[in-house]
């Protein structure tokens, strides 16, 4: 069963409604920082223009998150006569996650999925990456009591299940700004976030954002 926990801050996640949920990132026990939020009208049609076409999206960026990142994005865009709103909701998340880490380079990367990039539940060697699910399934994640880190890795016959209890997924939610924490935040080298991409169902396709500071 998936659920979207839409107010429980306990263990090692939270979420809120407010941008000041994603500093909690810094927090020791936190691993997961979740701003939830709907997408507006405006940025909903500017998602649903990329995607109406045959042409995916495959787009990257590092760099600092300014006008040069904008201009480059809207070259790439499948649909740029409908894309101002989505321009503008990646440079502001990009601008945020650089102040948020104090950083002026931020890695970027924009594109449409058919399949599952990681459908296998893994953890992230970076330190920290924030993902957003603009349209199809989000990503899906695991609380600790439920992992069985000793089948993290590459597939082996002699290694356990993962998930040691499938009724404790969880999914984010479309438009949720998510910040994961990885095994390569120092003190955090044992409990990177376990999560996994979804498989999106037949002719479905995802877009997602995914950012890494530094």
């Amino acid at each position: 069963m998936l659920t979207h926990p839409s107010r429980d801050i306990s263990q090692h996640w939270a979420f809120g409604q407010d941008i000041e949920v994603l500093p909690r990132i810094f927090e020791d026990e936190i691993t997961l920082a979740v701003m939830e939020r709907r997408l507006d009208p405006a940025l909903a049609l500017a998602v649903r223009a990329q995607l109406a076409g045959p042409r995916s999206l495959e787009w990257y960026w590092r760099g600092a998150p300014g006008q040069a990142m904008q201009s480059d994005l809207a070259r790439r865009l499948p649909a740029l006569d409908a894309g101002a709103a989505l321009l503008d909701d990646v440079a502001t998340i990009a601008e945020a996650m650089a102040f948020l880490f104090d950083t002026a380079t931020i890695g970027i990367r924009l594109r449409t999925l058919e399949g599952a990039m990681c459908p296998r539940f893994h953890v992230d060697n970076l330190a920290v990456r924030l993902v957003t699910t603009y349209a199809g399934p989000a990503s899906e994640w695991l609380p600790e009591h439920a992992v069985n880190r000793a089948g993290l890795g590459a597939p082996h016959p002699d290694k356990p299940e993962i998930v040691a209890d499938p009724d404790a997924i969880r999914q984010l939610a479309v438009g949720d700004l998510a910040l994961l924490k990885g095994c390569g935040w120092v003190g955090n080298e044992e409990r990177g976030l376990v999560h996994r991409s979804p498989q999106p169902a037949a002719g479905e396709r995802r877009l997602l954002l995914a950012l890494d500071p530094g």
